[in-house]
C-alpha cells in the first residue's frame, strides 16, 4: 500500500494528514517503534493506524487461501491495547472504517472482560487481524499452551492512552507482556499514544525498554479555552463543598445554552448527587439528560454513549468512566466540577469536547470551595506554561512479577536464566537482583518456607528438561481467571425485585443498612428490601431522605504541579496583582487573608497559631497534597510528642493541616525543629513510628496478596465477600510475621504504603522544600480564611450535621462582623443544605471523609532499624 492510498482514503472523507500523521506513518514503515504525543482529537489513531495498514497491509498471508479456495483473512498482525473496556468497542469502530475501502481482507475483533462467550470461542479457534485489547486480556492470551504459535505473527502492537497505565501496575504487566512478545519477535513494532504527559524520553523508554524508539510531537492549531464558572460571591469564610450546589442555577444555565456537555465529578457518590439535583431542576430534562459512572451495569453505560455519539443527549453527569479516547463529536463543552486536581486530568477532561481536528475544546471549572476558584486560573497558568505531571513506573513490584512468572509457565513453560533476563529488560525490573529473582522462583515454587507444606502453593515446578511449568490444570484454571492487577473492595449487585440490574456498590456500604432504607444510585431513589448472594434487592423509593453510596478509589490529591501554581497565583495576589477573572472573584478573600495573617509564597512557608477553648490550634500550609500532609501532620505530632505525652487532633486539607491539642504547645520554639530535615532512613523510621503502621501495611498486603496469587478471589459468577478476602489476607499475613518475616511481599506492603498511601517521595521533597524557606509564623487572634475549613473538618467528626450548621453559622457570623462585612441571610439553612450533601467537597474530602484522626502521642519504645 502507498501514501498515496491513505492520503485518497483522508481526501474521500474531506480531510487532509497532518505533517505527524505522515511522520509516523513513514518511521512505521521504515519498521521503528516510538511515542506519539497530541493533544485529543488531533487524529492520534489514524497516524498510528493507518501507519500499520500502510507496512503490513502488503502482508504475503493476507493472499493465501482456504483448500476450497476461499481468501482466508490474514492471522493476528495487530495488537491495540487500550485501558479501559469500555474504550474497546469504540477504538474497534474506528479502526474498522478504513478497512473496507484499504485493506477489506482484514478482520478486526474485540477482546475484552465484556465479550460474549460466543466470540471467545471463535477467537480461541481463531483470531481477527487486528485485536483490540486490555493489559489483563494479553496476560491471558500469554497463559494459552499455544502462546507462542498464536501470537508469533503479530507485526505491530499499539498502547493508546499511554499514561493511563504507566504509573500503575497494569503498566508493569504491559511492560512484561512487551518483553516476552519482542522476544518471539525481535523486530515487532511498538507505538504508545498519549494526550497528556509531561516527561516524555522517560515515558517511551518505559514502553519500549532498552530499545530505540522516535518521540513525535503532534503540533495541530486547536483552541483550548479553560475558563471558570465563578459564584456572584465568593464567601471570605467557606468550608469544603460549600458553594457546591449553589452553583447549580448557574450549571442549569450553562447546560441549557449548550447543545450537549459533559458534566466531570471527582466521584462517584457526586456524580449521583448532581443527577438528582439536575434532574429536580429541570424534570422536563428526563430523558435527555443522564448518568454515567464505573458501577453502573454495563447495558446502561453502553445507553449513554450511544445518546452522546447520536447526539441525543443534552448532557451526561459521569467520572473518569468518560475520561479517555472515547469519540464523542457532539460534545460542545465540558463542565468540570471541583477542581480537578491535575494539570493532565484538566486537559484530558477537555479533549472530550471538539473531539475533532480544528474544534476548539472547552472545559470550565464549577468551584466547590472559594480557595478552589485560584486552582481554575492557576491550572490554566500552568497549561501556557506547558506545565504537565510527569507519571513513573513502579519499580518492581514483585507481585506483578510473580503472577508473569506463573502466566509464563502456563503458556510454553521458560527457562529461568533465559526469563531473568528477559524480564530485565523492562525499566520497571531493570534493577532486579538475583536474590529477589531466586525468591520469586522459590514462591512459586513451594509458596516460600512457610507454606512447602500446602499442594496449591507448588504453582510452578521444573520438568525432566529444565523448563517451569505449571502441571496441575486445577491450578492453572484458578490462576487465569484470577489475571490481573485491578483490586477493589468486594462489590454487590444492585438488582430490582423481579427486574433489571442497575449495577453494583461497596460491600462495605451495603453492609451498613437495613431493609426499608433508602439510597440514592443510578439517578434513582431507591429503598432496600433485601440482601441475599452478594446482591442487594431493591425497590424504587420517594419520600425518604436517601443517603449517596461511598465507593473507593475516588480520591484525587492534589498534585504538586498544580499546587506550585496556586501558590504562584497566591505569591501574585500578595503583590496586589488580581489580574485574571478568578482572582479578582476571590480577591476579598484572600485581602483578608493577607490582612489577618500572611498569603504563603514559593519562598515561605507560612504557619498560623491560635488559641481557643479547644485547645492550641497550628495551622502549616505546605500545599502538598491530602495525602502528604496526613503524613506530614502524623510527623510532627509524633515529633513533639517525644518532648512531652500529649494528645493531638489532626485535620488535612490540600492546602494545609491542623494539630488540635487541649493543652498549650509552645510552637515558637517546637516548630523549627520538628521542621528540621533528617536524612532518608530516620524520615522513614519516623514515618512508620508516627502511624499505625501495621495495619495500613496489612490493607496493602491484601491487594498484594491477591495479584500474587495467595488468594483466590473465585471463577466466574461466584462471589467471595471481602471479609472472606479479608480473613484470608490477615492469615497469610500473620503466618508470614511469624514464620516467614523475610518474606518480600511483608516488604513490598510496607514500601507501597510508603510510596502510594503516605506518598514518601513527595514528603521527603516537601520537608526538603520547607528547609529552604522562611517560616512565616502568625500568632491569630481569630480565624482567617485559610483555616477556617480546617476547623470546620474537626466539627464535622465530633459533631451531628445539625450542630454543625449552627456552629458555622454563629463563627460566619462573628468573623464577618470582625472583617467589617455584611453576614448572608439564612446562613443557618443554606449550611444545613450544604452540608447535607457534603460528600461533593473538593478542598476537604473530594468525595469521602478527610483522613484525620485523634491520637495520642507518647514517646515510644525504639523501633528496629528498617
Amino acid at each position: 500500500m502507498k501514501t498515496a492510498d491513505l492520503i485518497a482514503w483522508f481526501a474521500s472523507r474531506g480531510w487532509k494528514p497532518f505533517q505527524f500523521q505522515r511522520e509516523v506513518w513513514k518511521a512505521i514503515g521504515e519498521g521503528r517503534s516510538g511515542l506519539l504525543h497530541a493533544t485529543t482529537g488531533a487524529g492520534k489513531t489514524y497516524a498510528v493506524w493507518l501507519g500499520a495498514l500502510k507496512a503490513f497491509g502488503a502482508n504475503p498471508t493476507a493472499a493465501s487461501r482456504h483448500p476450497v479456495g476461499r481468501k482466508v483473512a490474514p492471522p493476528l498482525t495487530v495488537l491495540w491495547i487500550t485501558p479501559m473496556r469500555a474504550l474497546a468497542a469504540d477504538t474497534l469502530r474506528a479502526l474498522q472504517q478504513p478497512l473496507e475501502a484499504l485493506l477489506p481482507d482484514w478482520t478486526a475483533g474485540a477482546r475484552s472482560g465484556d465479550t460474549p462467550t460466543g466470540e471467545r470461542l471463535a477467537q480461541n479457534l481463531r483470531l481477527p487481524t487486528v485485536l483490540v485489547t486490555t493489559p489483563e486480556s494479553v496476560s491471558v492470551m500469554l497463559s494459552r499452551a499455544d502462546a507462542k504459535d498464536v501470537l508469533d505473527t503479530l507485526k505491530m502492537i499499539v498502547v493508546d492512552e499511554w499514561h493511563e497505565l504507566l504509573g500503575n501496575k497494569r503498566g508493569v504487566q504491559v511492560q512484561l507482556a512487551l518483553a516476552r512478545l519482542r522476544r518471539w519477535n525481535p523486530s515487532l513494532c511498538v507505538w504508545g499514544m498519549s494526550a497528556t504527559l509531561g516527561n516524555l524520553p522517560e515515558a517511551m523508554r518505559t514502553l519500549l525498554g532498552h530499545h530505540e524508539g522516535r518521540i513525535v510531537q503532534g503540533q495541530v492549531p486547536k483552541q483550548l479555552v479553560i475558563d471558570s464558572l465563578l459564584p456572584s460571591r465568593a464567601e471570605r469564610f467557606p468550608w469544603g463543598g460549600h458553594l457546591g450546589l449553589t452553583m447549580l442555577p448557574q450549571v442549569i444555565e450553562e447546560v441549557a445554552n449548550s447543545s450537549t456537555t459533559l458534566v466531570f465529578t471527582n466521584t462517584r457518590s457526586q456524580a449521583e448527587i448532581w443527577y438528582q439535583a439536575m434532574l429536580e431542576a429541570k424534570p422536563e430534562w428526563a430523558g435527555v439528560i443522564a448518568l454515567h459512572h464505573g458501577s453502573l451495569d454495563r447495558a446502561v453505560r453502553e445507553w449513554v454513549e450511544a445518546g452522546l455519539k447520536n447526539g441525543e443527549l443534552r448532557a451526561v453527569v459521569c467520572t473518569s468512566s468518560l475520561d479517555l479516547g472515547v469519540d464523542f463529536l457532539p460534545v460542545e463543552r465540558v463542565l468540570q466540577i471541583g477542581s480537578p486536581k491535575g494539570v493532565a486530568r484538566l486537559l484530558q477532561r477537555a479533549g472530550r469536547s471538539g473531539h475533532a481536528p480544528g474544534r476548539p475544546s472547552r472545559i470550565t471549572v464549577v468551584p466547590t470551595h472559594s480557595i478552589e476558584i485560584v486552582e481554575g486560573v492557576a491550572a490554566r497558568s500552568a497549561v501556557a506554561a506547558g506545565h504537565i505531571e510527569a507519571r513513573n513506573t513502579p519499580v518492581q513490584p514483585l507481585d506483578v512479577l510473580v503472577q508473569h512468572l506463573v502466566t509464563v509457565a502456563l503458556g510454553g513453560g521458560f527457562r529461568p536464566d533465559d526469563l531473568y533476563d528477559e524480564v530485565r529488560e523492562t525499566v520497571a525490573y531493570q534493577g532486579l537482583g538475583r536474590e529477589s529473582w531466586d525468591w520469586c522462583l522459590s514462591f512459586v515454587a513451594q509458596g516460600g518456607p512457610s507454606l512447602a507444606a500446602y499442594p496449591d502453593y507448588h504453582r510452578v515446578v521444573p520438568d525432566a528438561e529444565g523448563i517451569w511449568r505449571v502441571p496441575d490444570a486445577r491450578l492453572a484454571r484458578r490462576h487465569r481467571v484470577n489475571i490481573g492487577t485491578i483490586v477493589s473492595d468486594a462489590s454487590m449487585s444492585v438488582q430490582y425485585v423481579g427486574g433489571a440490574r442497575l449495577g453494583s456498590v461497596e460491600e462495605s456500604f451495603v453492609a451498613r443498612m437495613k431493609p426499608g432504607d433508602c439510597f440514592l444510585f443510578a439517578g434513582r431513589m431507591l429503598e432496600l428490601v433485601r440482601i441475599r448472594e452478594m446482591t442487594a434487592w431493591v425497590r424504587r423509593a420517594s419520600g425518604k431522605r436517601p443517603v449517596v453510596p461511598r465507593w473507593g478509589g475516588g480520591r484525587f490529591p492534589l498534585t504538586t504541579t498544580l499546587a506550585d501554581a496556586v501558590v504562584r497565583q497566591l505569591a501574585q495576589a500578595g503583590e496586589g496583582r488580581y489580574e485574571s477573572p478568578e482572582l479578582q472573584c476571590v480577591r476579598p478573600l484572600l485581602e483578608l487573608q493577607q490582612q489577618w495573617s500572611a498569603l504563603p509564597t514559593p519562598q515561605t512557608l507560612l504557619a498560623e497559631t491560635l488559641r481557643t477553648r479547644e485547645g492550641s490550634h497550628l495551622f502549616l500550609y505546605p500545599f502538598a497534597g491530602r495525602q502528604v500532609h496526613l503524613g506530614l501532620a502524623n510527623l510532627i505530632a509524633w515529633r513533639v510528642a517525644q518532648h512531652a505525652p500529649r494528645t493531638f487532633s489532626i485535620a488535612v486539607n490540600d492546602y494545609g493541616f491542623e494539630l488540635l491539642s487541649a493543652t498549650e504547645v509552645e510552637w515558637p520554639t517546637l516548630l523549627p525543629q520538628v521542621l528540621a530535615p533528617t536524612d532518608e532512613a530516620t524520615l522513614l523510621h519516623e514515618v512508620l513510628a508516627s502511624l499505625n503502621a501495621s495495619e495500613l501495611a496489612q490493607r496493602r498486603f491484601r491487594e498484594i496478596a491477591r495479584v500474587s496469587g495467595l488468594i483466590f478471589q473465585g471463577y466466574p459468577g461466584e462471589k467471595r465477600s471481602n471479609k472472606q478476602l479479608q480473613a484470608s489476607s490477615s492469615l497469610f499475613w500473620e503466618v508470614f510475621r511469624k514464620y516467614d518475616p523475610h518474606n518480600r511481599l511483608l516488604m513490598q506492603a510496607e514500601q507501597e504504603l510508603l510510596a502510594q498511601e503516605l506518598e514518601i517521595t513527595r514528603l521527603q521533597a516537601s520537608l526538603a522544600r520547607i528547609a529552604t524557606q522562611q517560616l512565616v509564623r502568625k500568632a491569630l487572634a481569630r480565624p482567617t480564611p485559610f483555616s477556617f475549613p480546617l476547623m470546620v473538618e474537626l466539627f464535622r467528626e465530633k459533631l451531628t450535621n445539625e450542630s454543625v450548621a449552627d456552629r458555622i453559622a454563629r463563627m460566619v457570623e462573628q468573623l464577618e462582623k470582625a472583617a467589617g462585612g455584611a453576614v448572608p441571610m439564612g446562613n443557618v439553612e443554606r449550611v444545613k443544605k450544604t452540608l447535607a450533601f457534603g460528600q461533593e467537597s473538593a478542598l476537604g474530602r473530594d468525595g469521602d471523609r478527610v483522613a484525620k484522626a485523634r491520637r495520642e502521642r507518647r514517646p515510644s519504645r525504639p523501633l528496629p532499624p528498617l
